[in-house]
């Protein structure tokens, strides 16, 4: 055994020197996800499912660490290294190009970056980010090829999502509001161009999605300003269209769910995850977020402040809006509606169905047709959540105001970190279950701010967290709502890890709070395998290279690769 795995090591290490980088046409991103991990959640279905199996239920326990490596950020140049049984790491340092119009840094030491970013993976190479920066390593050993540099005007640091890939240029949202076009194979910066007005406090950390000769961007924004998303052009950064989630002029239709048009150019819903694509319809289905002021909605009027917190198609040639629905109709507390949203083909009621389905923050699950948004399930997956009456008309939540911030306090379920977060979810077509990391927690809401005309941005009220009863890996069954299974995970933390991975190999994937990366049986929850990592950061990964699949997933500043020995 130590003999074979010497020499699978040499063999990996002795691999002819990595070629140019071929690119990768925006095509490939339409095929079912198998050998490569060309866009964020793998391919445009959001269910982030490889059809890899050479990992599988019967092998996984045989799962090794093929090499690890540790990324510095910031423009301290040097040699983080990797590992891969005495053959791996840098040689000789790693190029750095430094790029922005700032003057200032963040970071500049490893243990300082914290990689949330769905990781590209292209002709061998790997590609991936954090805030003001960027890195292309080689997926074989770990050795970084190079770096990319940031120089910052400063903003929100909140996290990167990942990178975005057009043939051989890559795309970089900065946290001050920049889009970055580099080339792929040396990392230089081909271009960069202003996506929102950094002095009105705005912060981009999506990943660009590349659809066609489309790179969508989402921005972010605390304060009292309007949503969008838009379209530029992948070679000249030229702005093809621009959506606004909340309504902008006099005649929107939407207006009339806004107490006035001031209040709806102030209205929020921040496009800040990336969504999913379905090609036969050309609509790119997205998450919106919160309205603001987010906590005291008295300016908003008591309506439903569309399209904050709610699912919406865009026609990606086009940036018209095609359908919406509203997961949150006055959403009072802060629950952005940006959970990635997974398409899939399934029977539905007897018959077959083009599904969309999601996982909200606010403790729902919905199930709607993705070509005309009809309302099909909505279900609670999170035992403790007590903020709504029941359903409308729509199937959405109906809020009860006795849930709001109040002057004596108002426990609430959940707290503000919600039932789930950003991290993804994943869809098991051979199981037919969603599965979702996910919380049961509670809060006291106070309200702070008593005038009438309520506060801006996230203000007017103070929130003290109660209790958690516990985090979980939750699968539910998407033809009922119901859920499936439910593991526990000891040791408390919140959202259990942050995101999932399913494959063919009849495997999930998940990283738990107490730091062990895990393989469980779908269809059961039981657990197959784990390894001890660290606090998982991102969400797992696979992919197929030299003949060999690899696991990957990231903890804090570092990578790890497992595969078969």
């Amino acid at each position: 055994m130590k003999i074979e795995r010497y020499l699978l090591a040499l063999s990996i290490c002795l691999a002819p020197a990595l070629a140019p980088a071929q690119g990768l046409d925006p095509s490939v991103i339409l095929q079912p996800l198998a050998d490569s991990w060309p866009t964020y959640s793998g391919d445009y279905t959001g269910k982030r499912h490889s059809r890899l199996t050479q990992i599988n239920q019967a092998n996984v326990k045989n799962l090794t660490l093929a090499w690890t490596t540790r990324l510095t950020p910031g423009s301290a140049s040097g040699d983080g290294g990797g590992f891969g049984f005495g053959f791996g790491g840098r040689g000789g340092g790693a190029p750095l190009i430094v790029g922005g119009e700032g003057s200032g840094e963040t970071g500049g030491r490893a243990g300082n970056v914290n990689i949330r970013a769905s990781i590209l993976e292209v002709n061998g190479i790997l590609y991936l980010s954090a805030p003001d920066n960027a890195w292309a390593v080689d997926a074989r050993d770990g050795h970084e090829i190079w770096h990319y540099f940031w120089k910052t005007k400063g903003g929100t640091h909140i996290g990167n999502r990942g990178l975005g890939m057009w043939h051989d240029r890559l795309y970089m949202e900065t946290p001050d509001d920049y889009l970055v076009c580099l080339d792929a194979k040396t990392g230089k910066e081909l271009w960069h161009k202003v996506i929102a007005d950094f002095s009105l406090q705005y912060f981009s950390t999506p990943a660009p999605i590349v659809i066609g000769n489309h790179i969508l961007v989402g921005t972010g924004d605390d304060l009292d300003e309007p949503g969008f998303l838009q379209s530029f052009d992948p070679e000249t950064g030229a702005l093809q269209w621009k959506w606004y989630s909340v309504p902008m002029e006099k005649g929107d239709p939407a207006l009339k769910t806004w107490a006035n048009l001031d209040a709806a150019r102030h209205g929020g819903g921040q496009v800040w995850i990336p969504g999913s694509y379905d090609p036969e319809t050309h609509l790119y289905i997205f998450g919106t977020g919160n309205p603001t002021p987010a906590y005291t909605g008295q300016s908003r009027g008591e309506l439903d402040n569309l399209y904050t917190c709610s699912l919406v198609a865009v026609n990606v040639d086009t940036g018209k809006l095609a359908w919406y629905y509203q997961v949150a109709p006055h959403d009072t507390h802060d629950w952005d509606a940006t959970q990635t949203p997974i398409l899939f083909d399934a029977e539905f009621a007897g018959k077959p169905r083009k599904l969309v389905a999601t996982a909200e923050r606010n403790g729902y699950f919905f199930v709607l047709d993705r070509v005309t948004g009809e309302h099909m399930v909505t279900t609670k997956y999170s035992d403790s959540v007590n903020w709504a009456k029941g359903l409308n008309a729509k199937g959405a939540p109906v809020r009860d105001p006795g849930k709001d911030s109040t002057i004596g306090g108002s426990l609430v379920s959940p707290d503000n970190g919600g039932a789930t977060n950003w991290p993804p979810p994943t869809f098991d077509p051979a199981s037919g279950l969603f599965y979702v990391p996910s919380s049961d927690t509670y809060a006291m809401y106070y309200l702070t701010e008593t005038d009438p005309r309520g506060a801006m941005g996230l203000g007017g009220k103070d929130e003290q967290f109660v209790a958690s009863f516990g985090s979980y890996l939750t699968a539910i069954d998407y033809k009922t709502g119901k859920v499936a299974w439910r593991h526990k995970y000891p040791g408390g933390g919140r959202n259990g890890g942050n995101g999932l991975l399913t494959t063919d190999g009849k495997l999930l994937f998940a990283g738990d709070p107490s730091g062990n990366l895990v393989a469980f049986d779908p269809p059961t929850g039981k657990i197959l395998w784990h390894s001890r990592i660290g606090n998982v950061s991102n969400a797992p990964e696979t992919f197929l290279l030299d003949g060999h699949q690899y696991l990957l997933v990231a903890a804090g500043d570092t990578l790890f690769s497992f595969t078969l020995y």
